[in-house]
This record gives structure tokens, C-alpha cells and sequence, in this order.
């Protein structure tokens, strides 16, 4: 048959207008069918015209849907819009049908130039969510108008009896289902206008000009495949001169446009892109099914189920299906539609579980499938050398979640890391650092991965940046150096510079910190700054960087936290004392991180700690510190092995003393043992300092008990069930009997120990020595006697 014979079949004089729902499987199997039986000489569609050059792409083999156009503002990249296009888009097969038979095809929407800049900060990234979709703009949604016409209250229902289940491949005339579809549209235009969606008529008036082109070129064998919605305004007769009237003047701005991946999330709309449907791999599945769906359909989720260790077999597939249909009868559906297998499977499958359904939803029926687009489509360099680096280091993006865990002894690990933390600073958070499970040495990193579309806007915003992902990561830091106001933001960028692996960055950084610390005198963000710059000489350490620089850094803010701490503790407030209470912790933490690099180690660094303790000794005499720095120093000096136990006791007991406001001793109890389970297992053994408290708490008068109850249940609430249990035990107990019964202990407090079981410790010692891999002998001696220490 000859292109005008087949011509001649199509339903009128003038170009056929394919009206489609986007992302419709019943609309792209009728788009094939009706572009088979009319052999156009040009297709249309619409999308942005300057992704004409990039049709040809759509027939690289490795172009494998979902996918998208990608729009950007070539000096404002985070000014971008997506056409997303799955397997089962009208438009896609369009495409591929022109592609397969040599037929030109063009894209006919208002230019991206256009669309980018009209664009505001509210608008979603999609320009057109297509008729029946869920654009943000729309006022009148046409498929839930037509639905609630036909009695239905629910638009996605009614679309899949009227088409999906209706009509297809076998429908004798090709052009009659888009002939009913412009009707019904002709007429909701003639009651709604442009449904409020005031950019419309410029876009059809766009649309009409470039149809007319194509006519002068091509004569009427012309056929256009765009949303239902825009039919009748293409059909009607607008001058010329009005069309370009409306494009006078538009705003423009310079465009780039490429292919990049999609996703099914992102097609869902209840992902927040208005991409028009809910159930992306249903719809996938029903286009793509060659008969049966619903068996078909199933059979996968059985196999899903199956790969959860579920119990499934076939006779419960069976049965499914029989439901599914018996469900469809009932309810007056020619077939089982999404939600009648979907109660089949909570009712067979899932056994009236909501849970399995659940992963049945995310996995299939919205999908994790994440598309693919070849090398030769158009990219920035930043993105160009990001996907060397992922082949590199093997580390393919994927739409579904996943955790990565990287030991950064080993070469590929240390780079994947080094990529991630990169790709983090640049913005572009394909990776998000995770809790560890098992070891917590630097040496090992969790990473949950999953790739999102608009990571992709990301990567072109960080161009600006440099080429390459290194290049641009280091100009970045760089730039985020000079400009940062806040000491704790630099010694933060540092960090990021070790972990990320930015040698040439860090000269810079390290200069904005020494600037910053020098100017810097609140000692609270001084005492914040530490840690940081402790942590980046660990990883600096495991990643075999030279840290010198910042090691000296370190210790210079060591010594400033040392000598402004004590002046800065005094006459706070409550909330301004638990503050600070945090920043002293932060600090012993970060003194005792610093003794164990191994650059740091030598006469300066014993210096440093001895400082230290002296600040802790200043600050727990001191009562014009608050009670909660006061035994919060105590106790760090005490599990330093600083402070003998008795000593630690002489210094509750004088806190406790009848002579101390309730509420000040209180405080102090809050700082020595509170802030975590630690305090709660000194309490426990140490029954000596228990009974110093429990003494105190029986004596506190009740006029005040009502004060102090608060801070001691906020004390004690932090403790293991176990741990306060234990407590309970002990004091329940009373004087004259120990925990696992006997006589009470002679001297000391009243039915508490005065002293820890020696001999119940030593006997854990050899055990200690093998998790520690320690040896024998004179080493093995000292260290157990350390280890008694600690434990005291």
C-alpha cells in the first residue's frame, strides 16, 4: 500500500492529531496503531524543538527508558525542566516509529529557551504533566472532569476501562479512539476555557506555527502526537498574525538540553512531579505484556514474594487470579484492573498482610527502575568525568536504595570514598554517610546510595566549579573557605578536605582557619571547633595524608580552649551550663584523640594533657562554677585515674553536705554521673559514692524535693532498664547487705562496699588480653593494671 493510500485512510482532510494522556500504555499501543495505518510522512511531537538534534539518540541501543529531556540554563544550571519519557510513552513510541521507518520526526512545544525562563521557583520541573495529569498549574484536570461525567470517582479507574482494557491492537479502526478523545476534549474546552492554565494558549499558538511549517514542507501527511488536552486548539483556525503576536516579547534564556536517566519514582506522582499516573510499573507491565497481564502480572509478584522468603506456590496464584477476576465481574470491569489484583494479592498472596503489599507497591507497582543513556548523548565535562569515575570504581548508579560498606585499607574502597565525600561537597548527594554496623575504627564507612534524576541538575550547577570531579570539589571548598564567617564552618571544610582526599584545597582552608581561630575569642565556638580538627587528623592519618599543618592548628586551639575556659564557665545559667557542659566533653574527647596520632606524639602532646587536667582541677574548686561543670570535671578526672575514689567521695560528700542548696547539689549528681549509661555503671560499682547519694536524696527536705526531682529523673532516665534496676537493688537492699547477699562491708558507708572485687576483676584479665591481642609478660602486667584502672 502506498503512504497516500494510507493516507487517504486517515479520518479527515488536514494533519492527524493524535490526542494522548503522556505515560498512557493504551494511548502509545493506539499512537503505533494508528501511525501503522496512516504511514505519515512526519511525525510531531511534543516537547522543546531543540532537542531535535537529539532525536536520533532514541535509537541507540543503548538508550533504554525511563529517560528524560533535560533542559538547563546554561549560566543558571539549577534553572532546569524535565520531559520524562517511560517505554510506555506515546510520545517515546512516536519517536521510535519514525526512527524505524526513516520518517522525520520534530519536537513543537514552546522552545526550552522559553519555557526556562518564564519559569518561576514554584513551578515543577516538568513544563507540561499532559492531559490527565497532575500539573501543579492546572485548574480543571480533564481525565477526572471525563471521569466524573461517566460516573466514576476515580479518574485512574475510568482511564483503564475506557482504554486500557478496551479496544488496542484489535481495534478495527485506528483513528476512532483519538476521534472520540478530541470530542470530548473540544467539548470540556468549550465549557473550561484553558482550564486555567495560562501559558497554554502561547504554547498551542507555538505548536500551530511549527504544524504549519511542517504542512509547507511535507504537505498534509502530517501527523501530531501531543496531549488530548491541546487537540482542539490545534484543529482551530487561528491567523498567522495573532499566533506570533502572542510570541512577541517572551523571555528568553540560553539552553542546553541532553538525555539523562529517570526513574519510575520520578514518573509516579505521588513522588511530587506531576508526571500524571500513580502506578508506573503497572502501566509499564500492561504495555508491555503480550496477553494475559493479570496472570502475568501474578506470577511476578509471586516471585517478588517468593525472593522475600515467603511462601508461595502456584495454586495461590490460581486462586489470585480467580479473585482478581471474580472481584472485576462483580464490580461491572471488563478486566481485573490495578485495584482488583491488587486485593488479590493482600487477600491470596499476602494473607491479608499490609506489609508484604507494601513492597509489593514499591517494587512493582511503582518500580525501581532506573533508565539508561549512551555515552554520545550530550553532557557537561563535570559529568563526563563523574562517569569515568563510576566505571572506574565500578559503582553504578541504581534507583533502588542500597548501603555500601567500604574498608579504606583497600585501594577501590578508599576511592569510592573519596568520590562520595567529593560528590557531597559539590552538592550532589548521591550518598549519605551511614551508622557503622560492627567496627567503628576510621578505617570503615557505611554509605546509603541511591541515584535521583535531579542529581543530574546538580552535577551541571557544579560545573561551574571545574571539569573534573577533584577540580571542581577543590574550587569548591576553596571558595566556600574564603567566604566562611564561622570558625566551626572552616575547621568542617578541613574535615571534608582529608576525607575527601583534596590536598591542594587544604593549604587554603588552613590559612582561613588560622585567620578565623586568631579573631575568634567566644571559647564556647572555639571548644566546637576542636573536635573537628581532631577527627580530620584520624582520617588524615588513615588515609596516609600529611597532616602537620593541621596538627599545629590543632594545638593551637587546644591551648586558647585552656586558658579562656575557666573565665568562660563562671556565673552561667542553667541552659548555658549544660552547653558548656557538652563543649567540655567535646574537648577530653578530642585531647585524648590527639595524644593517639601517632604525629602528634612526643613531650608537647603529655604537655597538652597535663594542661588539661590542671583546667578540670581549676574548674571542680571553683564554686563560682556551676555544679554541673564542677561534677562533670570531678568525674573526668576521676576515670583519668587523677582522682583517687576516695578523694572523689571527700568531694561528693562536701557537695552533699545539708550547707548546699538542693538544687545546686542536684546539679553537681547531674554533671558527675549523668549524660550517659556510664554514670549509671560507676554508681553500680562503686557502691560507696551510691550510698553518698542515696544518703543525700533521703535527706533532701520536701519543700525542695519538688525542685530537684526533675534534673535527678532526667539523670537517671538516661540509664540502661538494666542499670537502673541494679540501682533499685542496692538501695532496696539497705545497710548490712550486699547485692548478692552476706554480711555488710566493714568501714565506709552503711550496706555498701567500700572498695571493687579485685579478684572478681582479675579474672576477666586473661580474656582482655586475647580480644586485645595483647602479650605476655612485663607488657602483659602493665597493661592489665591499666585496665584495673579504667575499670575503676
Amino acid at each position: 500500500m502506498s503512504d497516500d493510500t494510507a493516507w487517504r485512510r486517515s479520518p479527515g482532510p488536514g494533519p492527524l492529531l493524535l490526542g494522548v494522556r503522556h505515560h498512557g500504555p493504551g494511548s502509545a499501543r493506539a499512537v503505533r496503531a494508528a501511525l501503522d495505518a496512516a504511514r505519515p510522512r512526519a511525525v510531531l511531537i511534543e516537547g522543546p524543538p531543540e532537542a531535535d538534534a537529539l532525536i536520533p539518540l532514541a535509537a541507540d541501543p543503548e538508550m533504554r527508558p525511563p529517560v528524560a529531556l533535560l533542559a538547563h540554563a546554561v549560566d543558571e544550571p539549577g534553572r532546569s525542566a524535565f520531559w520524562p519519557l517511560a517505554d510506555f510513552s506515546p510520545e517515546w513510541v512516536a519517536l521510535r516509529w519514525a526512527l524505524e521507518h526513516a520518517v522525520p520526526a520534530r519536537f513543537i512545544d514552546l522552545p526550552a529557551t522559553h519555557t526556562l525562563a518564564w519559569q518561576r521557583p514554584e513551578d515543577p520541573c516538568e513544563p507540561d504533566a499532559g492531559s490527565g495529569g497532575g500539573q501543579q498549574q492546572i485548574r480543571v484536570d480533564p481525565l477526572a472532569a471525563l471521569a466524573g461525567a461517566a460516573g466514576y470517582d476515580d479518574p485512574e479507574r475510568w482511564w483503564e476501562d475506557v482504554v486500557e482494557h478496551r479496544g488496542g491492537a484489535g481495534e478495527r479502526d485506528a483513528f476512532a479512539p483519538f476521534a472520540a478523545v478530541a470530542e470530548a476534549m473540544a467539548a470540556l474546552r468549550e465549557t473550561y476555557g484553558a482550564g486555567g492554565r495560562d501559558r497554554d494558549p502561547v504554547r498551542e499558538a507555538h505548536m500551530r506555527l511549527r504544524l504549519r511549517a511542517a504542512q509547507r514542507e511535507f504537505g498534509e501527511q502530517v501527523a501530531v502526537v501531543c496531549g488530548a488536552w491541546h487537540v482542539p486548539a490545534l484543529r482551530a483556525k487561528h491567523p498567522v498574525a495573532a499566533d506570533r503576536e502572542l510570541l512577541k516579547g517572551l523571555p528568553k534564556v540560553k539552553a542546553d538540553l541532553t538525555w539523562v536517566p529517570w526513574t519510575n519514582r520520578r514518573l509516579a506522582r505521588a513522588s511530587g512531579y506531576g508526571a500524571g499516573i500513580d502506578s508506573p510499573g503497572w502501566y509499564g507491565h500492561l504495555f508491555c505484556a503480550p496477553d494475559r497481564p493479570v496472570e502475568r502480572w501474578l506470577t511476578k509478584v509471586a516471585g517478588l514474594l517468593r525472593e522475600e522468603d515467603r511462601i508461595v506456590s502456584s495454586a495461590h496464584v490460581i486462586e489470585a487470579v480467580r479473585l482478581a477476576e471474580t472481584l472485576a465481574v462483580m464490580r461491572g470491569r471488563p478486566l481485573p484492573g490495578l485495584g482488583e489484583t491488587t486485593d488479590a494479592v493482600r487477600a491470596v498472596l499476602c494473607e491479608g498482610s499490609d506489609v508484604p503489599l507494601a513492597l509489593v507497591h514499591d517494587r512493582l507497582v511503582v518500580g525501581d527502575v532506573l533508565g539508561e543513556v549512551p555515552e554520545a548523548a550530550p553532557a557537561v565535562p563535570l559529568q563526563r568525568d563523574l562517569a569515568r569515575e563510576q566505571r572506574r570504581l565500578r559503582l553504578k548508579p541504581e534507583a533502588l536504595e542500597r548501603e555500601l560498606e567500604l574498608d579504606l585499607r583497600k585501594e577501590t574502597d578508599a576511592g569510592r570514598s573519596r568520590l562520595l565525600h567529593r560528590l557531597r561537597l559539590l552538592g550532589v548527594g548521591w550518598g549519605e554517610p551511614a551508622q557503622s554496623r560492627g567496627s567503628t575504627g576510621t578505617f570503615r564507612e557505611t554509605w546509603r546510595l541511591r541515584w535521583e534524576p535531579e542529581l543530574s541538575v546538580r552535577v551541571a550547577e557544579a560545573g561551574v566549579w571545574g571539569t573534573t570531579v577533584e577540580g571542581a570539589a577543590t574550587g569548591r571548598v576553596e571558595a566556600d573557605a574564603v567566604q566562611a564567617s564561622d570558625l566551626a564552618d572552616v575547621t568542617g571544610l578541613a574535615e571534608h578536605c582529608l576525607l575527601a582526599g583534596l590536598p591542594d584545597a587544604l593549604p587554603v582552608v588552613m590559612r582561613a582557619l588560622a585567620d578565623r581561630a586568631a579573631l575568634d575569642t567566644d571559647v564556647g565556638r572555639l571548644a566546637q571547633a576542636l573536635p573537628a580538627l581532631v577527627r580530620s587528623l584520624r582520617y588524615g592519618d588513615v588515609r596516609g595524608t600529611d597532616t602537620r599543618a593541621l596538627a599545629e592548628v590543632a594545638e593551637g586551639l587546644a591551648e586558647r580552649v585552656f586558658v579562656g575556659l575557666p573565665p568562660a564557665c563562671a556565673a552561667l545559667d542553667a541552659d548555658a551550663a549544660d552547653e558548656m557542659r557538652g563543649h567540655v566533653d567535646a574537648v577530653h574527647t578530642a585531647v585524648g584523640l590527639l595524644g593517639e596520632t601517632a604525629a602528634q606524639a612526643g613531650p608537647r602532646q603529655s604537655d597538652l594533657r597535663l594542661r588539661w587536667r590542671a583546667v578540670l582541677r581549676t574548674l571542680s574548686g571553683r564554686d563560682t562554677v556551676p555544679g554541673v561543670l564542677r561534677g562533670r570535671a570531678v568525674r573526668i578526672l576521676l576515670d583519668e585515674g587523677e582522682l583517687d575514689p576516695q578523694e572523689a567521695a571527700r568531694l561528693m560528700g562536701l557537695v552533699l553536705s545539708p550547707g548546699t542548696p538542693p538544687a545546686d547539689a542536684a546539679a553537681w549528681i547531674e554533671g558527675f554521673v549523668g549524660g550517659s549509661g556510664a554514670g549509671g555503671m560507676l554508681l553500680v560499682h562503686d557502691e560507696r559514692l551510691l550510698g553518698l547519694v542515696d544518703a543525700w536524696l533521703t535527706g533532701v527536705p520536701a519543700e525542695a524535693f519538688t525542685d530537684v526531682l526533675p534534673l535527678l529523673r532526667r539523670t537517671f532516665s538516661v540509664y540502661e532498664p538494666g542499670v537502673r534496676r541494679t540501682i533499685g537493688e542496692l538501695v532496696r537492699r539497705g545497710p548490712g547487705e550486699r547485692l548478692r547477699g552476706g554480711a555488710g562491708q566493714a568501714g565506709g558507708t552503711p550496706g555498701f562496699g567500700a572498695e571493687p572485687d579485685a579478684g572478681r576483676a582479675d579474672a576477666v584479665l586473661p580474656m582482655l588480653r586475647l580480644l586485645l591481642g595483647l602479650g605476655e609478660g612485663e607488657e602483659a602486667e602493665e597493661s592489665d593494671n591499666d585496665l584495673v584502672g579504667a575499670g575503676r
